[in-house]
């Protein structure tokens, strides 16, 4: 049949270019050792921009106050909440000298923008480099800020960290959002040991003020509803100014979405960023996910026709294993070992997952960060 001729050297391609990818790209991060660079006790402001956070504030703040750091100061920022947030903030800045609040209320030109109220927050900061997290967000050591302030330098001005979820025993929806959450991670922090550095996420991030106005804020891409860590990571990082930071002790942990549907709101708002980064970012990416959905459609088409299925079969077992090798050596540098046994069936889902976002933010898209 010419459908299943055609199918065929589909897959054959598709299935070498995954090894490809990960032989080429994914394994620069997944086989290098990494390097801690001597601590440098460098002047340090965290900036945690919360939005009706009161709980996660309450639970997670004292993480970061008691830091194993000499010199750092907390910019909380209240965006507008209207719960009890700013009263959180308050008891904590009375009894903790090195906290500053910025009170964010909303503003008709930038209302619900979270950019906006992050704007401000830098502007507040005293200090030159600036390290980023969330409300929800907690450092799984007292050394977080000791680990990635070590890899500034005066070349380095952005570092890309790793935050991660809390494992929850038993439950699918929790080894799917960390799977993603690995998945994404494996990508970014590959692309950046390449000298392709594409994004960060804001759980876990880091750069300087001066880049920061230097590169006019986020007044580029202002009128997206997201992306003030990725969109912006891609606009100002280069081979150069970018480096990685994945010791374990610099890590980030928060509390994943515990419903299908919360999860899926979530990442429509992430998804719709990557329409904006640059173009060869995209293609790379495009091209990456384009042969996943063709290598899992051809394959099981082919198969079920038992079609070349030998041939089949050992392109299958090479994609496989090579994927294997590569996202095991990622999970252990990122402690999410557990989800292995179930990689081809998080993979799978993953893709059709994507795909269904892709879809559903056609038709319909989020407008506001909370």
């Amino acid at each position: 049949m010419l459908i299943l001729d055609i199918l065929y050297y589909v897959f054959i391609i598709v299935a070498s270019f995954q090894v490809a990818y990960y032989l080429i790209f994914f394994s620069q991060f997944a086989f290098q050792k990494e390097t801690v660079p001597v601590p440098k006790n460098i002047p340090i402001s965290v900036i945690i921009c919360a939005k009706n956070e009161e709980e996660n504030l309450k639970e997670f703040l004292p993480s970061v106050i008691s830091q194993n750091y000499p010199n750092f100061e907390i910019v909380l920022i209240n965006d507008a909440s209207y719960d009890y947030s700013l009263e959180v903030m308050e008891d904590f800045a009375f009894k903790h000298s090195n906290i500053k609040i910025v009170n964010v209320r909303n503003n008709e030109a930038f209302w619900a923008n979270k950019k906006y109220a992050l704007t401000l927050g830098i502007k507040a900061a005293t200090h030159n480099h600036l390290l980023f997290t969330d409300a929800d967000c907690k450092p799984i050591s007292s050394n977080w800020i000791s680990q990635m302030s070590a890899h500034f330098s005066s070349e380095k001005h952005i570092v890309l960290g790793y935050g991660g979820y809390f494992k929850i025993k038993k439950s699918l929806l929790n080894k799917l959002i960390r799977f993603e959450t690995l998945f994404t991670a494996m990508q970014y922090l590959s692309f950046a040991k390449i000298g392709m550095p594409y994004m960060g996420v804001g759980r876990n991030l880091a750069y300087t003020k001066d880049d920061f106005f230097k590169a006019s804020g986020f007044m580029k891409h202002m009128h997206i509803r997201s992306g003030d860590d990725d969109l912006f990571i891609n606009e100002i990082a280069t081979a150069t100014n970018t480096s990685v930071c994945v010791s374990k002790d610099s890590f980030t942990i928060s509390h994943p979405e515990t419903t299908f549907k919360s999860w899926v709101n979530q990442k429509k708002r992430h998804v719709t960023t990557a329409n904006h980064y640059k173009p060869v970012h995209k293609v790379l990416l495009g091209l990456f996910y384009a042969s996943q959905l063709l290598f899992w459609l051809s394959g099981i088409i082919l198969l079920s026709f038992l079609f070349y299925w030998e041939v089949i079969l050992c392109f299958l077992l090479l994609r496989f294993i090579s994927q294997f090798i590569i996202v095991t050596y990622t999970a252990k540098k990122l402690d999410e070992q557990d989800l292995l046994p179930l990689l081809p069936f998080l993979e799978f889902f993953l893709i059709i997952f994507q795909l269904t976002i892709f879809i559903s933010n056609l038709v319909s898209k989020p407008k506001h960060w909370k």
